[in-house]
């Protein structure tokens, strides 16, 4: 059934999308003047008045009404194009009153973006409408001329549509093949106005989004707003785990060896050798204590990657696999502590991931510096089928690795292999 659709330039004439643009530019031009006039009035009228005081309000009302007319064009765009901008955060005054308000507005790029918009908008609409709309116009009545040729004997007075005339002479388009050559112009019009109508309104997308969206500084503060949750997040998860192992581990294994010590202390005098069988037992559960300790202490941030870094920190990971592992890291320093640790720890995970679910028989784990980027991979032969959606491990993963400006990529088909690469900054 696909072989039978027609192609993307026979389509594009009546297809939804170019209709919609076709509508934008239309309810464009309009709007623009509106816009324009609006705010080439009070712009004008702000600065005039400027010597006064009721220029400064004048003047914020003009970027209120530019930014209200920005909040219009974005739900256009979303509308008729399928472009979601995101709304700018609204100007605050740090007092909450009219003079705070003004000095906002007047202080805030995001209201003279729209204004620029409202004067760049203008000539760009006042080009754009008549060009698509004559392409519409000349192209879809030349097509369809034959369906109405007869009007102009019957109507008219003439025998077609007249291309040229003076007073000796007048050339009419009232052949056949006149008629079907007019109709194959028309043709090509039409085929050609929904690419023209796309290219003029890719002008409008970009100073849609480049003008009446958030500044990029307010997305990077949004996004590390986002990302400090995160970490918040994570920390506090860790905490909580570390507390539970606490108590579910070693203190209550502590607590138990100090029971079973005062029952020694007390059989001590009148049986020695029961004494000394549960003091032997309690020297067992200090060892595992202990060794519960270490793992906590490892978990926690470990000694061997402190003193001799992610080489020797990663084998002894990869040592404590259930698959072999072969460690590859090529690095020319040492990162960030930071850094360090979280590639310590992503690694670590993902070799849990490969004991735990893989099922395979083989892993490799790579270590890199690319440019300013400190790049992790992790390879296994396993089932693959690894899916960062289907639970909490790998997600949680991602968002600690995004946290940091890093990226976290999972190509695990089913069947595998799988093959899990973290890119971090490389901080010194």
């Amino acid at each position: 059934m696909a072989s039978l659709r027609p192609p993307a330039a026979v389509r594009a004439p009546f297809e939804g999308r170019t209709w919609r643009e076709f509508g934008y530019v239309l309810t464009g031009l309009p709007l623009s003047v509106l816009s324009f006039s609006l705010a080439v009035t009070l712009v004008s009228a702000g600065a005039g008045l400027l010597v006064t005081f009721l220029g400064i309000p004048v003047l914020a009302g003009a970027l209120t009404v530019c930014r209200g007319f920005g909040a219009v064009e974005r739900a256009r765009a979303r509308g008729l194009l399928g472009l979601d901008v995101r709304a700018p955060e609204p100007a605050r005054g740090r007092t909450g009153g009219a003079l705070s308000w003004m000095g906002a507005t007047l202080k805030s790029g995001v209201s003279w973006r729209h204004l620029l918009y409202a004067f760049v908008h203008f000539p760009w609409a006042v080009f754009s409408f008549p060009v698509t709309l004559a392409l519409w116009a000349w192209g879809w009545g030349l097509f369809t001329y034959p369906l109405w040729q007869w009007v102009f004997p019957m109507y008219a007075g003439q025998d077609g549509l007249q291309v040229y005339g003076d007073e000796t002479h007048a050339l009419y388009l009232d052949s056949p093949f006149e008629i079907a050559v007019t109709s194959l112009v028309g043709l090509v019009f039409v085929l050609v106005w929904p690419w023209v109508t796309r290219g003029l309104v890719a002008v409008d997308r970009l100073m849609v989004s480049g003008l009446l969206g958030p500044s990029r500084l307010a997305d990077r503060v949004t996004e590390l707003e986002s990302d400090r949750g995160v970490v918040v997040d994570t920390a506090a998860a860790d905490l909580r785990r570390i507390e539970r192992d606490l108590h579910d581990g070693a203190q209550a294994r502590l607590v138990a060896l100090a029971m079973d010590l005062g029952l020694a202390k007390e059989r001590l005098a009148r049986d020695p050798l029961a004494a000394a069988a549960m003091v032997d037992e309690a020297h067992g559960e200090v060892k595992l204590a202990l060794q519960e300790l270490r793992d906590l202490a490892r978990g926690i941030h470990p000694a061997v990657l402190t003193d001799r870094g992610l080489d020797a920190a990663l084998s002894a990971v990869a040592a404590r696999c259930t698959v072999p592992v072969s460690v590859e890291v090529d690095l020319p320093g040492r990162p960030a502590a930071a850094i360090e640790g979280i590639a310590y720890f992503t690694v670590s995970e993902l070799l849990q991931n490969v004991s735990k679910h893989s099922r395979a028989a083989r892993a490799w784990v790579d270590v890199w510096r690319r440019d300013d980027r400190l790049m992790l991979q992790v390879r296994d032969d396993g089932a693959g089928g690894a899916d960062p959606a289907a639970g909490r491990g790998l997600a949680g993963l991602a968002e600690r690795i995004d946290a940091v400006d890093g990226v976290l990529a999972v190509d695990s088909p089913s069947g595998g292999p799988t093959t899990v690469t973290a890119e971090l900054p490389w901080r010194p």
